[in-house]
């Protein structure tokens, strides 16, 4: 059977892609004790302080009720909390959330450093942006 089908499916190499780079997001995030989306979640809540759980969401490209399971386990950590304002719900970090934040940058760095060492650094750029454009073209 000719299996080339695979190489030119953008469903196959894009799963293929997410698959390799949250292996390598995982292993640079374990020294955080967090998953890579956990960290990033808790760098936009500790870079901006009262973010509503709608705007997090967004920014993550996550639904509600995900992103409803992700807060309460950070605050079962105590790394964030919310706060009810309104029928908004803000999301504010703890003292320890803030205490993990350099961690947190270390961990993502070391990610870049790592597929930018595999890639080169424009290559890995580049990919980065020409999936991002062809994340919102599909959107639409």
């Amino acid at each position: 059977m000719d299996e080339g089908f695979l190489h030119n499916c953008l469903f196959f190499t894009a799963n293929r892609l997410s698959r390799t780079i949250t292996k390598m997001a995982e292993e640079e995030f374990a020294s955080t004790g967090l998953t890579p989306m956990y960290g990033y979640l808790i760098r936009l809540v500790n870079g901006i302080p009262g973010i509503s759980q709608k705007e997090l969401s967004e920014k993550l490209y996550i639904t509600p009720s995900t992103l409803t399971r992700f807060i309460d386990k950070l605050e079962g950590k105590h790394l964030v909390e919310r706060k009810v304002s309104g029928k908004t719900v803000l999301v504010y970090p703890t003292e320890k959330g803030k205490e993990l934040e350099d961690t947190i940058r270390q961990a993502s760095k070391n990610l870049s450093l790592r597929y930018e060492s595999i890639l080169g650094i424009e290559a890995a750029r580049q990919l980065s942006l020409e999936i991002e454009l062809s994340s919102e073209q599909l959107e639409k």
